[in-house]
């Protein structure tokens, strides 16, 4: 049973995910037969409507709210690179417990670097450097703001570059980049070259190479922390998308901001939904794409 409901929890998040269905009235009345499924199979009653919504007024709000700013900052997760393909590794199942003898958190931590630095390095290859990807529409819908003077700043949690990769200029990467990469011994910066080149890279000067993300157990740099604060702290607007705000120091910054145009993105709920002023419950590409593109 509990293989069951994982396997239709998959498939709920990647129906309410993906853009590959005739329309949206068939999407959504996909969503809830699952829903309805997944209620039956915990013993609850139907889900009673839960996804029969289009939210085609709440993204007209978010309109409204864009159009009459110029203050706006984003932030944003996982959820955004989800649409470009990248896997959200903290969804995943038994798949990679099959290929690896160690969850996702204890392979991306430091001390795993330190001590298994060829497991680790094998588990960043295959999972964390993904050829081809291309950024969506939510990221092109970011550029897309920035150009016109109406977006200060994207922080984001995502170490895939795809924001920059749209056009973005002022992209606070608060858990570094995998394009980063740098000697442990004498400094030096690597390119992504070095990473593939080998099981485990090395610098000339026989120093370990390390990519420029941050670990489980490291800190984050406080000084991009305070920067990416003190734009959320001055913001008119702060749109969230794609996140858990799960994931801490990140997910705090959010009680930085004291306005009243805090918008909240997401096809899941989160413990700060609560407190936003707008939530649109749909596809971060979709809603962006409607309210920007």
């Amino acid at each position: 049973m509990k293989g069951i409901k994982r396997e239709l929890n998959n498939t709920i998040k990647h129906v309410a995910q993906r853009e590959n269905f005739a329309t949206d009235a068939y999407t959504l009345g996909y969503l809830q037969a699952l829903l309805d499924v997944k209620a039956a199979l915990d013993g609850k009653s139907p889900a009673a409507g839960m996804w029969m919504k289009s939210w085609d007024k709440e993204i007209s709000a978010l309109k409204k709210i864009i159009n009459d700013s110029d203050n706006i900052v984003f932030f944003g997760g996982a959820g955004v690179s989800t649409e470009s393909g990248i896997p959200d590794f903290r969804s995943v199942d038994g798949l990679y417990n099959q290929e690896y003898d160690y969850p996702p958190e204890v392979i991306l931590s430091s001390s795993f670097f330190r001590e298994k630095t060829a497991e680790f390095y094998k588990f960043y290859r295959n999972k964390m450097i993904i050829d081809g990807i291309k950024p969506n529409k939510a990221h092109h819908a970011l550029a897309k703001l920035e150009a016109d003077g109406k977006l200060r700043a994207v922080i984001t949690q995502n170490i895939d570059g795809l924001h920059q990769a749209a056009g973005s200029k002022n992209v606070l990467e608060l858990h570094g980049s995998v394009a980063r990469n740098f000697c442990t011994v004498c400094r030096k910066p690597h390119s992504l070259d070095t990473i593939l080149a080998s099981k485990v890279p090395h610098c000339e000067c026989g120093g370990l190479v390390k990519p420029d993300v941050v670990l489980y157990e490291e800190r984050l740099n406080q000084s991009l922390l305070q920067q990416a604060a003190d734009y959320i702290s001055r913001a008119d607007v702060v749109i969230i998308g794609g996140t858990s705000l799960s994931v801490y120091p990140a997910a705090g910054l959010i009680y930085y901001y004291t306005g009243d145009k805090l918008v909240m993105i997401n096809n899941s709920e989160t413990t700060f939904d609560e407190r936003v002023n707008l939530m649109i419950r749909t596809s971060i590409g979709k809603a962006l794409e409607k309210a920007v593109l």
